[in-house]
C-alpha cells in the first residue's frame, strides 16, 4: 500500500489542501490519503486553535464525496505533545508494510531540521513536498538552497518527491482574517466547510 500522511490544524481545511492532497493522490499514485487532524503543536504553541471537533467535522465535510480521503484522529486521541515522528511511527504500525508519504509544504521542509527527531522522520517516510506558489519552476534549488538543508539533514534530498500541484495562494489564517473582518471566504472554502464556520461561529 502506498498511503499519504496529510497533517495539520486545518483550521479550516480549504481548497488549497484539497489541491495538494489530489495532487499527490494522483502523481504518486497513493491508495489513500490520511488526513490528520492535529492537535496543538509543539512549533506553535502560542496560537489558539479552534476545537477539535469543529476541526474533524470540517474536514469529514471537506474529503465527502472522496474514499481516497480518509480522516485520521492519531493525534486527537492521545496526550500530548503531538510530535511528526510520532505520527508516522504509529501510521507504521497501524498500516504494516505500508510505503508512507508525508504530504508538507516547502516552507515545512526548510524547517524540518528542527524538528523532534528530524532524522527519524526521513528514515520512515518519504517527503511529497509541495512548491509555494511564489517559487521557480522544477529544477530550482529550494528556499535556503540544497546545501544547507542537506548539511543540517544529511540524506533529506534523497528523499524528497517534489509535487505538482496547482499554485493556491489560500492560507488559513488569511480565510480567519476575512471573516472576522466581514469579507466573503466562498471562493476559498467547500460548500460543508463554509456551512460549518458559519453554524458555529468560528473566527468571528
Amino acid at each position: 500500500m502506498r498511503l499519504g500522511i496529510f497533517g495539520g490544524t486545518f483550521d479550516p481545511p480549504h481548497f488549497g489542501h484539497l489541491a495538494l492532497a489530489s495532487a499527490a493522490l494522483e502523481q504518486l499514485k497513493l491508495d489513500k490519503v490520511l488526513w490528520v487532524v492535529s492537535g496543538q503543536s509543539p512549533l506553535k504553541l502560542d496560537r489558539a486553535l479552534s476545537p477539535a471537533e469543529s476541526r474533524v467535522e470540517m474536514v469529514l465535510a471537506a474529503i465527502t464525496g472522496n474514499p481516497a480521503f480518509v480522516l485520521s484522529r492519531v493525534d486527537l486521541d492521545r496526550p500530548g505533545p503531538h510530535y511528526t515522528v510520532d505520527t508516522l511511527e504509529i501510521v507504521g504500525r497501524e498500516f504494516s508494510g505500508a510505503k508512507l508519504y508525508f504530504l508538507m509544504g516547502e516552507d515545512s521542509l526548510r524547517d524540518l531540521p528542527k524538528w523532534q527527531r528530524s532524522r527519524e522522520i526521513i528514515r520512515r517516510a518519504w517527503l511529497a513536498v509541495a512548491r509555494r506558489p511564489d517559487h521557480p519552476p522544477e529544477g530550482s534549488e529550494p528556499s535556503g538552497g540544497w546545501s544547507g538543508l542537506e548539511q543540517s539533514l544529511p540524506g533529506v534530498t534523497a528523499r524528497i518527491v517534489w509535487l505538482e500541484s496547482p499554485r493556491l495562494a489560500i492560507a488559513s489564517s488569511d480565510i480567519q482574517c476575512r471573516i472576522r473582518e466581514g469579507q466573503s471566504v466562498r471562493e476559498m472554502l467547500p460548500p460543508g466547510v463554509l456551512a460549518v464556520v458559519e453554524r458555529e461561529k468560528l473566527y468571528r
